[in-house]
């Protein structure tokens, strides 16, 4: 955990060349998720770059095998029901920003 008080503390360029700008900006997004102090952690942001790694490599996958990916209308049951829950899930979002 940062922290100027024990001299653990990183500048943000310093910081963004340690983690790059999107391991940052995952870290940054996690820290402060509860209703505790927001505190960035070093583990964070290396996990949110191995995250990244990890994303980055199955785009990668997911362009190569394209050609095998399932085409043609999407009516099974299962996609019945990921339809559905992601209606589900619009229509919620949309109504907390409506308040």
């Amino acid at each position: 955990q940062m922290s100027k008080s024990t001299g653990n503390f990183l500048t943000l360029t310093q910081a963004i060349d340690k983690f790059s700008a999107d391991g940052m900006r995952l870290a940054l997004a996690d820290a402060g998720d509860t209703v505790e102090d927001a505190n960035f952690g070093e583990a964070m942001a290396d996990a949110g770059i191995l995250r990244l790694y990890t994303w980055v490599e199955w785009v990668k996958e997911m362009i190569a095998n394209r050609d095998s990916l399932r085409s043609g209308p999407a009516n099974t049951f299962n996609d019945r029901v990921f339809a559905s829950e992601m209606s589900a899930g619009i229509m919620k979002t949309d109504q907390n920003y409506e308040k």
